[in-house]
Order: C-alpha cells, then structure tokens, then sequence
C-alpha cells in the first residue's frame, strides 16, 4: 500500500501518472535516474532516484534553481513501479522536507537525500526538524566533509559517498559516517577496481548500475540445460523465426517446456483455461516473451533473483524501445546476462549463434544497435555525457528507461514467482 508524503491537491489519492511519461518543464525537461542500491553481495537494497532539470542547452540546471519542477516531477512520478517493494533514496527539495510537497510512496520505505545545496541553506535545521518530527528518514547525498553536512551527520541514518573523491579522501569520510553511527553508501560503483576500493573502505552498501562493464569473468563450459537456453536465443534471432522451430527447441528441453507453460498460465496472461499444449503456449507467449524466458532459465530465475532478472529485462526491452525491432531486445540480453552471470562475452555471444552485425554491436558497439547499447550501459551509469556522445538524445534514452522498468518488473515477477 503507498501512502503519501505532504500534501498535493492536484491529484486524488491513488492516481499516479505513468512512469515513463514525458514530464516537459518550462524551457527545459525532466530525466529520471534510478540505480539500484546493493547489499556487498550484490542482493538489492533499495533505489536511488532523482530528476534532473535540463535548461535550454540541454545541460542539467542546478538543483536550488528547479526545486519547483522537481517537486512537479516527484509528484508525477509512480515510485511503486521504480522500486518495486524496496526502499527509496529520494533526492530531496525543501518542499518534500518542510513537509509542502508530496510523493506517493510507503513513507517508511522512503529516505530523503539532503543535496549539499539543501545542507547550505540558512533554514535547514527547521526543515530537518520538521521532516525528524514527521518520522521521515534522512540521507547526507555527496557527503565530502563539508562544515554544513558535518553538522547535519548525528541526524542522518544514511551517509552517501562519491568514490570519485579518490581512496584516501573516500577513507575518511567513511570513517567519520560511521562514527556518526550512520549506514554509508558509496556511489560509482562502475568498475571492477572501484568495486574492490569500496569493498576495502568497509562500507555497507553500493549504488551504481547492476551489471558493471568489466566483470570479471569465469571461462567455463556450459551446461547442457545453458545450451538449449541459447539455442533457443540463437532461433528468436534469426531473421526469419521457424515457430516449429522454435517449439521443438522448447520441447525437447523440459524445463523450458515447463517454463513456458507456467508463464501462460499464470496470472500475468489472465486466460480463461488452462493451456496444456507447449506449441500452444508458444505461439501465446510471443517471442519477446521468449526471450526473456529463455534468459529467466539460463539464470535460474526464481523469487530470490527477480531483482537481476528485472534489471536484465529492464536494460533489454530499452533497447527494443530506442532500436524499434527485436535485434535490439536480443542485444540488451546477451549484454546483461554475460555480466549476471560473469559469463565470457564472446563465448556468449558465438555461443547464441546471432548474426555478425548482432555480435559486433554486443562486443564492439558497433553500427545502430552498438550505439543503442553504448547509450543504455552509460544511463545505468548516469553518465548523461557518455549518452550524448553515442548520438542518442539522454532525454530519449532516460524516457525509454524509465517506460521499460515497470514493464520489465511485471516480467520478471511472473517469470519468477509463476503465479
């Protein structure tokens, strides 16, 4: 169940507006990011989300000089279909702090991130106060040891540090968190060396995108039950698909068999009889569906993993989005699949059997589709630059992100949990 947080007369309770609308703010427009927040394991915790207000140039404004829009944004943003069940890191305005503006989320799976800007006001012991007495949760965001956040740390639970700031400056400051008794994340998780500083630092939780760009990986041969996975990928990806084809290979497999028909009768497709066919069940299920199903068997999906298996379709079915073809679903699997499971991405990819443009685009970003991919692998990273230089627009990109995570939960969860 959400609840809400201050008032907001502009909307009746319960009414959320989808989360991959586009939210258009005077001369400039709103992007959302959202990075999961993970436990050292890998296992999520919650999500980091913030909107970001471009001016005219397309550049992000300050966050003191768009406080009113983002305000517009949060309010029209469905945090349920963002986070799932899990707990927000919100970037926080004074508006949502003092208590005069609302979100629509479960207020104690909700913690407010305090901007070094918010940290600087004049009024921000009063606007601490009034969100400490309202029960809300508070964060230090970009936390460098600056005076006015320094003052705020005995009142704060969460404490989030830049690895940016480099080792040494990064060991201090999270030992003077956790001398505050606050939990501490560590943001630009991006990378196999950052990820082993963090790890070194003994912080208690990353944020960063799920899947990193340089894993390290385990070269190892695949299973007879990976391989059908595969060969079923490498069937979907042909340019032609032979549907016989492609009910033989779920056939002859019996996990995939019953995968697929415990998809088509579950809740998520709502039929009024039960399906007991498997060549049924696959012209019913579609092949983007099939997709993502050969992918849920290939990781073993199950309620445990819905978090990875959400994040592998989310990166997917953006992909689809801003390719306008299936080519682009397939590139966003193989991509977030070989990180998941720390697979070697040539293997992956020779072993799906895809065409050579479909493999250069996933090895070497190249062509189109290598741009697509370039573009969702820097959003995850929240590198709007890194968008820009692939020649996609990081508004568009940002948009078809943010449509597809809803989309892609309902996925994961039935794939999962099969109900």
């Amino acid at each position: 169940m959400t609840s809400t947080l201050g008032a907001d007369p502009a909307r009746p309770a319960g009414q959320r507006a989808p989360s991959g609308s586009p939210i258009p703010i005077g001369g400039g427009e709103a992007t959302v990011q959202r990075q999961p927040v993970v436990h050292p394991d890998r296992s999520v915790y919650g999500y980091a989300v913030r909107v970001l207000i471009s001016g005219p140039t397309g550049a992000p404004l300050p966050d003191e000089a768009t406080e009113q829009a983002v305000d517009a944004a949060y309010r029209r943003l469905d945090l349920p279909g963002l986070a799932g069940d899990k707990p927000v890191l919100l970037r926080a305005t004074s508006g949502l702090l003092a208590g005069t503006s609302a979100v629509w989320y479960d207020a104690e799976r909700l913690v407010f991130e305090v901007t070094p800007a918010l940290a600087r006001r004049p009024d921000i012991d009063t606007l601490v106060a009034a969100a400490t007495l309202r029960g809300s949760r508070l964060a230090l965001a970009d936390y460098d040891g600056s005076a006015p956040q320094d003052r705020l740390l005995d009142r704060v639970s969460v404490v989030k540090v830049d690895l940016r700031h480099g080792p040494d400056h990064c060991a201090l400051l999270v030992a003077r968190a956790h001398d505050a008794g606050a939990t501490v994340v560590v943001e630009h998780t991006d990378s196999t060396e950052r990820l082993e500083t963090a790890a070194s630092l003994g912080v208690d939780l990353l944020q960063g995108p799920m899947f990193h760009r340089d894993p390290p990986v385990t070269r190892r041969t695949f299973s007879a039950g990976e391989l059908q996975c595969l060969e079923l990928l490498r069937v979907l990806s042909a340019d032609s698909v032979d549907q016989q084809l492609v009910v033989r290979t779920v056939a002859t497999d019996p996990e995939l068999s019953m995968r697929v028909l415990h998809l088509v009768n579950s809740s998520a497709f709502g039929l009024r009889r039960e399906i007991d066919s498997v060549q049924q069940a696959v012209v019913l299920v579609g092949p983007r569906q099939l997709h993502a199903l050969a992918i849920a068997s290939l990781i073993d999906a199950k309620p445990s993993s819905v978090q990875a298996l959400w994040s592998i379709l989310t990166r997917a079915q953006t992909c689809h989005a801003l390719a306008g073809d299936d080519t682009g679903y397939t590139v966003g699997l193989l991509s977030a699949v070989a990180s998941q499971q720390r697979f070697d991405l040539t293997d992956l990819v020779t072993r799906s059997g895809v065409s050579d443009a479909l493999a250069g685009a996933v090895l070497r970003h190249e062509g189109p589709l290598g741009h697509v991919l370039a573009a969702v692998l820097a959003h995850e990273e929240n590198d709007v630059a890194g968008v820009a230089a692939t020649g996609l627009e990081p508004w568009d990109v940002a948009h078809a992100y943010l449509a597809a995570v809803p989309q892609a939960l309902a996925t994961a969860t039935a794939l999962a949990f099969g109900d």
